[in-house]
């Protein structure tokens, strides 16, 4: 009878401590700051204690940035990914009186990146985060900006109802009966609001099923932010415009918009659909037509309130 000697590496409180750590590291997210643009990455290459010098060019720290986010999720680590604004993060310096050409600061800065407009890690390149942070920051920007309009026009001289809530009210019934009025199919909003510090535009995706009275389907985020867009203009009683655009299968696309005038939403002609659709918003020059594509003129979605 022979025996067969244990060969196996025996386990000692040290393994297992080592075991653990690695096991609970997988539970602690990380957060990875991201510079949008070779400017950001040039500014940021200005502290010497940056890991990248003067030598390093902005694809060069992409792929390195590639890498690291693919190692964490290797590891199983969930990773959000946030920007990171180099005047932001000076700002932030000087006002905690923090070294900024110190790694500490810079991972300190990053964490809190964290409670801001992030995107988790999914494994997408990081060439296609890039342009989603920065359309997820504007969006997250305009939807803070029109908030504050919201809460700073006060409430109404005649009956004193806060205008901003009100608003906001009739701004989700507006919307519901532009999508009810637009039919079934999948519908493509787009609501711009100009304000004095700024433009606000907003966009939402909508499907409506034929089931009458049913919701229309709409991503939670886009539809808060392009009501909050849509009331801003309306509690500013400006100038601003929407256009609805619809595809239903079967059908050609239609183009429906409206006009904000004195806190009411006016429906267009068809010649002034077919004029602010088939124009450079930029140089002002004509735009051929799309084919397939039918101008319509706006419905009545709004009616004048008791203070009209």
């Amino acid at each position: 009878m022979t025996t067969t000697p244990n060969t196996s590496r025996p386990t000692t409180p040290r393994t297992t401590a080592s075991r653990l750590r690695r096991e609970l590291r997988r539970e602690v997210p990380s957060t990875v700051g991201l510079l949008a643009d070779a400017r950001d990455f040039a500014a940021m290459r200005e502290y010497p204690s940056f890991a990248f010098d003067h030598r390093a060019e902005y694809p060069d720290y992409l792929r390195h940035v590639d890498a690291l986010l693919r190692s964490l999720a290797a590891q199983g680590i969930h990773t959000t990914v946030a920007l990171f604004d180099p005047e932001e993060y000076a700002g932030y310096c000087a006002e905690h009186g923090l070294d900024p050409d110190s790694a500490h600061t810079r991972t300190r800065f990053t964490a809190e990146l964290a409670c801001g407009p992030a995107l988790p890690y999914t494994g997408q390149p990081v060439e296609e985060l890039v342009p989603l942070l920065v359309d997820h920051a504007l969006r997250q920007a305009t939807w803070e900006y029109a908030s504050t309009v919201l809460a700073g026009v006060g409430d109404c001289a005649d009956c004193g109802e806060d205008i901003g809530r009100a608003s906001f009210e009739r701004a989700t019934a507006l919307l519901r009966r532009l999508v009810d009025g637009a039919g079934p199919g999948r519908h493509h909003l787009v609501c711009s609001v100009p304000t004095e510090e700024e433009q606000l535009v907003a966009v939402l995706h909508a499907e409506a099923s034929a089931d009458p009275g049913g919701p229309p389907r709409t991503e939670a985020r886009d539809h808060l932010d392009f009501v909050t867009v849509l009331a801003a203009g309306l509690a500013l009683g400006g100038s601003g415009g929407l256009v609805l655009r619809s595809t239903t299968e079967g059908l050609p696309d239609r183009v429906h918009g409206w006009r904000l005038n004195h806190g009411r939403l006016v429906a267009l002609t068809a010649a002034a659909v077919f004029d602010a659709y088939c124009t450079d918003a930029d140089t002002g020059d004509p735009v051929a037509p799309e084919p397939g594509v039918d101008y319509c003129p706006g419905y009545e979605v709004d009616t004048p309130g008791p203070h009209d």
